[in-house]
Parts: structure tokens; C-alpha cells; sequence
């Protein structure tokens, strides 16, 4: 294999790593707006709208040519906001209503598996043992972080949920990784935010958020620092929103969707070291033993890049 496949892929999982630690500030940030006593559906479109509409005001600034969206690919685009975007938001906070938080964590990232299902099965292709086993593994180390064993109550419609939520989530990583050369990824992003920002407003019902909450400052129910509601929102939109989705995208693009995917299950490690830093939820045994397990199964997938076929140069995909 050539070293600039090697460096491409590299970068991939450097990409997918920090994209995971990105997104998993969107849990604790997401708290101090719960604190300052926004509804979830509420946080969730405030993050899509600033995120979605600072990224296209950037862009039309600096990089106005990202923004073109081939006429072949608007369905494409509608999609990708509704499912990839919208849908995993959510579904899973309704997830969270009929379930316990464990259970339908578990359930979303269940997209390990979804995705190495819908390559070997849909696509034809043969994903290397280490991704099926990474997956696995990963998933069992989720299962642990989650203490599922506690949980007891279980939903229908919750679980459906659930399950739908990982559906969305294993799609924004296909999607990623099959959109075409003719398309800027950062345009992708762009657009996908702003129409989950449209799809989920009769949901949210902006016009009725409380929108002096953002000019508080507030402490996490768990304790922890007590920050500016605005400083945690910019944070969230900025880091956990922008730079995390860019960089998701990108990594999906030099690795595949089946070892992206379980990278970015790392989110959960990522999550829970920032709460235990940031809003005072500590870290326990069962948490530690397991997000090991979860990072050894985010490793073991890896192998994934040096053990599957070279895959073709991104700018030759159609």
C-alpha cells in the first residue's frame, strides 16, 4: 500500500478522533441549557439554526462555490438534513422519553453494526474481520459504560425509537461516505444543518423558546462549573456542531463508513470525561473497564484501514 494511502488514511483516524471528542461535548454543553430550562427539542434546534446559519453565512463570505448544490443532489441534500442531521436529534431525545438514557444509548450506537450490515449485504463489498470484530467489541464496551444491566424498564415504542435513531445515525456515515466528488463537504454540512433546522421548527416551536435563558449563567443539576448560558450554546454550536460534523465528514471520506463509524463511538468516552471535568458527574468502575473496552474496539476497527483492499482516491468517487 502507498504512503500517501497510508497518510490519507492517518488523517482519517485522526479526523474521526477528534470528531468524536468534539461531539462529546454535546452532552454537557446541551446541560447548562437544560439548567438555564430549555426543553431538549428546544436546545437541539438552537444548535442546528446557529450552526446551520453561521456556517452558510461564513461560507458565502469566503467559499461562496461550496455552496452550489448540483441539481442532481438536492433530494440528496433534503435527505441527508431530515435523516442524517434531523433524525438522529430527534429520535433519540424521543428515545429518552419511553426509555432509560442507557438503553437508547445503546440503541443509537448500534450504527456499527447497521453500517457493516448494509456493506457486506447492500453494497456487496467485504469489510475486513477487524471491522465486524471492532464493532462488536465496541458495542459491548457501550453496553458496559451504559451499566444496561440496571435498566429495566423497557418501551415498544421506545425501543422503535431507539432503533430508528441508530438507522439515521449508520445513514449520516453511508451518506458521508457516498456523496460524490461534485459536492464541497463543507457545503454538505452547511446545508444538512440549516434544513434540520427547518424540518424540526414544529417541533421546537422557536417562537415560544425562552430566549433570556441564554443570558444567564447556571450551574448543571450534577454541580459542577458554573458557566454563561451563551458561552456553553457558543461552544456547543461552534465545537460540538461545526467543527465536529466538518471533521466527521472528512474522516468518513478517507477511511469508510464501517471504520468511521466505530471510531466515532469514542464520543461516549469523550462525553463522559468532559461531564466528569466540566459538570461534576463522576467517573465509576464500570465506566472506566468499559470505555477501555469501547476504545480497544475503536483501535481493533482501525486495523480495519491497513487490512482491507486500498480503497480508490476520493476525487474518483461518482
Amino acid at each position: 500500500m502507498s504512503g500517501q494511502v497510508m497518510g490519507m488514511r492517518y488523517a482519517g483516524l485522526a479526523l474521526a478522533l477528534g470528531s468524536s471528542w468534539c461531539f462529546g461535548f454535546s452532552g454537557p454543553m446541551a446541560k447548562y441549557l437544560d439548567a438555564a430550562g430549555l426543553a431538549p427539542m428546544e436546545a437541539v434546534w438552537a444548535r442546528m439554526a446557529g450552526a446551520g446559519l453561521l456556517l452558510v453565512a461564513v461560507l458565502a463570505v469566503v467559499r461562496p462555490q461550496a455552496l452550489r448544490i448540483p441539481r442532481s443532489r438536492v433530494a440528496f441534500v433534503c435527505l441527508y438534513a431530515i435523516m442524517a442531521v434531523a433524525g438522529v436529534q430527534s429520535l433519540y431525545f424521543a428515545a429518552i422519553t419511553r426509555l432509560p438514557v442507557g438503553i437508547a444509548l445503546l440503541l443509537v450506537y448500534m450504527a456499527p453494526v447497521m453500517v457493516v450490515a448494509w456493506v457486506r449485504l447492500v453494497r456487496r463489498a467485504r469489510p475486513a474481520p477487524a471491522a465486524y470484530a471492532g464493532a462488536v467489541v465496541a458495542i459491548a464496551g457501550l453496553g458496559i459504560v451504559a451499566e444496561v444491566w440496571q435498566e429495566v424498564r423497557l418501551d415498544a415504542l421506545g425501543l422503535l425509537l431507539g432503533l430508528l435513531a441508530a438507522a439515521c445515525s449508520a445513514g449520516y456515515f453511508l451518506m458521508n461516505d457516498g456523496f460524490g466528488a461534485e459536492m464541497d463537504p463543507l457545503g454538505l454540512v452547511a446545508w444538512g444543518m440549516t434544513g434540520a433546522a427547518v424540518v424540526l421548527i414544529p417541533f421546537a416551536r422557536p417562537w415560544a423558546l425562552n430566549w433570556e435563558a441564554f443570558t444567564m449563567s447556571v450551574t448543571p443539576a450534577a454541580g459542577g462549573q458554573r458557566l454563561p448560558v451563551l458561552l456553553a450554546y457558543l461552544w456547543m454550536v461552534l465545537v460540538a456542531t461545526v467543527i465536529a460534523y466538518i471533521m466527521g465528514v472528512n474522516a468518513v471520506r478517507r477511511l469508510s463508513a464501517a471504520v468511521a463509524v466505530t471510531v466515532a463511538s469514542l464520543e461516549v468516552v469523550g462525553g463522559a470525561v468532559v461531564a466528569w471535568a466540566l459538570v461534576g458527574e463522576r467517573l465509576g468502575a464500570f465506566q472506566i473497564v468499559g470505555g477501555l473496552i469501547l476504545l480497544s474496539g475503536a483501535l481493533l476497527a482501525q486495523t480495519a484501514t491497513r487490512l482491507g483492499a486500498p480503497r480508490r482516491p476520493v476525487t474518483a468517487r461518482r
